[in-house]
């Protein structure tokens, strides 16, 4: 599906609805299969978090996960450790090129029997269920804490529980601190110490209504457009909490920075409002804590035409695509240069953006979403609209309910 975005206008003050947290929906998600005592509401509504619990009621031998990485990863662990179960987990074309041996080597240390179906490193995984025993194990930590949250999240089912020693640079230590965070909160005793991460084994636990925070990095995208608004312009989201599990929050720090103030209501409700023009003509950040919302800021900088640094990205390169990449070959396309390395992005004092560029979406949501805002700037069209379903499916809905035009 193409779709055209015309160039529009915002409403003034409007407000959008946007669900819970992928990321901690699918902790969640994961911890109620391990401990169906848990409730869990405001669960997020995306293609991904979807596939995860469909994948945890589902008996079949094959379980397909399409284009869902943190499912794969956490699903990974999972299958490992549920005695008895046999299961074949694959995903899309593209998920089969996305490393998971760092994952499945700390498994197989633990007792875990996963052998690779295709290629050595990636999926298809066939799984053989066990018990595991070993409680000890060191990973990598500097490619994707996914791999971390992974183990830790079937940590407590362990019969003698887990410790985690983390070797090298520690990436996204706000997803680890997410998934203690979420464990502490249903009862498990886990400690995070200099590089050791300690798991206390729990049989069960009690009773508890977990209710999942509305998404960061959906809330990005209204970063984004009210950025590039008229002062004045302003956009109410619930449900928001000021101190935030997900390290995609900083949203509101970076933002400040280009005008947008974000005000804490009642009933965990925020506002964001343009309030001044961009105070920096250039932006240098490290997102190596929130990657994620990358995308979003790099475009926020081109229509603003303010040069941009940020490093700390060197897990964009096995996400749904090669991120970085693919940022420099659509800001070429809207006539402006990005220069990219193994872990960052510059991009050069922009120039006027480019009318009527195709974008291109790469199956990866965030392209997608990233390139909309520009919708208040010049006439843009999206490839393959429909991919924004993996993370926001009402994301154009919303859209179109602040006055843009999309079609």
């Amino acid at each position: 599906m193409k779709l055209h975005l015309k160039t529009s206008k915002i409403k003034q003050n409007s407000a959008v609805v946007i669900t819970g947290s992928k990321s901690e929906s699918n902790r969640l998600l994961l911890l109620k299969a391990l401990y169906p005592q848990l409730s869990i509401t405001n669960l997020s509504n995306s293609d991904d978090t979807q596939l995860m619990d469909t994948a945890l009621a589902n008996s079949a031998a094959k379980i397909d996960i399409h284009h869902a990485g943190t499912a794969m990863r956490f699903l990974t662990a999972f299958y490992a450790t549920q005695e008895g179960k046999q299961v074949l987990l694959t995903g899309s074309p593209r998920m089969q090129q996305r490393p998971i041996k760092i994952l499945v080597d700390a498994l197989r240390a633990l007792g875990a029997d996963i052998t690779y179906e295709i290629n050595e490193g990636f999926p298809p995984l066939r799984i053989k269920g066990k018990k595991l025993s070993r409680a000890e194990v060191s990973l990598s930590a500097a490619v994707s804490s996914q791999y971390i949250s992974a183990l830790l999240l079937v940590a407590p089912s362990l019969s003698n529980g887990l410790k985690l020693k983390l070797e090298g640079h520690i990436t996204s230590t706000p997803y680890i601190n997410m998934t203690l965070s979420l464990l502490r909160q249903i009862g498990v005793k886990a400690k995070f110490e200099e590089n050791t991460i300690t798991v206390l084994p729990v049989i069960a636990v009690p009773y508890n209504e977990m209710v999942v925070e509305s998404d960061w990095s959906s809330a990005s995208y209204f970063y984004s457009l009210v950025a590039l608004s008229p002062l004045g312009t302003q956009i109410q989201m619930s449900s928001y909490q000021k101190n935030s599990l997900q390290g995609d929050s900083v949203l509101a720090d970076i933002y400040s920075s280009l005008g947008v103030s974000t005000e804490y209501g009642n009933s965990n409700t925020i506002s964001l409002k343009k309030v001044r023009s961009a105070d920096t003509a250039k932006l240098n950040l490290d997102l190596s804590n929130s990657p994620d919302i990358a995308q979003t800021i790099v475009v926020s900088c081109l229509a603003l035409q303010l040069e941009c640094h940020i490093d700390g990205l060197h897990t964009l390169k096995i996400k749904e695509t090669d991120r970085l990449q693919a940022l420099k070959n659509e800001i070429q396309k809207l006539g402006s240069v990005l220069k990219i390395t193994e872990r960052s992005l510059t991009l050069e004092r922009p120039r006027p953006l480019t009318s009527g560029a195709l974008i291109d979406t790469y199956n990866d949501h965030r392209m997608a979403m990233a390139f909309a805002p520009l919708i208040l700037k010049t006439n843009l069209f999206i490839n393959d609209a429909e991919v924004v379903s993996k993370s926001f499916p009402d994301f154009w809905n919303n859209l179109r309910s602040l006055g843009l035009e999309i079609y």
